[in-house]
């Protein structure tokens, strides 16, 4: 395998690549520990990488990086398949080179890198393998409250407020109507209603942008 790690304790990273067709002990515990270790270290990435994003926009593109396909595209660079420890029939039918197999080898070895080493030795490591990919991620565009307070701040205008008008319905699936009110350039008033009072008010800062950049380029 080509891991830029070296382990303290081999018997470990043997774990790690014991699939649950061997027989016990296997790699089960592992994965779920790994999920975890790298779901947080690839969401500082990004955290670091987007700081205007949401934590909508931020799950998105962690979604993007931590799912079956990926994680397996990084097991092959790694070429963790020709390490893997099968049973018979998965031997048979080519397990080593299944996706959810050798995606499921990778979350275990970074949590046996993580027990291993420490947390920092697996940080480094899950920084090494994944830097690549989170430049390449695509830049979050700024929130619409941040871009309409932008918009005002550069024409020195007054700062936007924002009115919760009315709650409607059951506390689980309660909805929030919003107004986004302008009192520069002109008084202006923007509604919105959202599954929560910030997701209204980002619709209703989206309807008062669109409106001023659209007055902008009609003068």
């Amino acid at each position: 395998m080509n891991l830029d790690y070296r382990f303290r304790a081999p018997d470990l990273l043997d774990l790690a690549l014991t699939h649950r067709s061997a027989g016990r002990p296997n790699n089960e515990r592992l994965e779920f520990l790994g999920d975890a270790v790298l779901g947080m270290l690839v969401a500082e990435m990004l955290f670091e990488a987007h700081p205007h994003a949401s934590e909508g926009e931020l799950s998105r593109l962690r979604a993007q990086l931590v799912n079956g396909r990926q994680l397996a595209r990084l097991a092959r660079l790694l070429d963790i398949g020709s390490d893997l420890h099968l049973g018979p029939g998965e031997l048979k039918s080519g397990g080593h080179r299944r996706d959810s197999i050798l995606a499921d080898a990778f979350e275990a070895m970074i949590a046996a890198v993580y027990l291993d080493g420490g947390f920092e030795a697996c940080r480094k490591l899950v920084r090494t393998l994944f830097s690549d990919l989170v430049r390449a991620m695509p830049r979050s565009r700024k929130d619409s409250k941040t871009r309409l307070q932008e918009w005002l701040q550069a024409r020195s205008y007054a700062l936007p407020i924002y009115d919760l008008v009315a709650s409607h319905g059951e506390d689980h699936a309660r909805v929030f109507d919003v107004a986004c009110i302008l009192e520069q350039p002109v008084d202006l008033r923007f509604e919105a209603r959202g599954d929560s009072r910030r997701a209204a008010e980002q619709l209703a800062a989206s309807q008062a942008l669109q409106h001023l950049e659209q007055g902008k380029r009609d003068d």
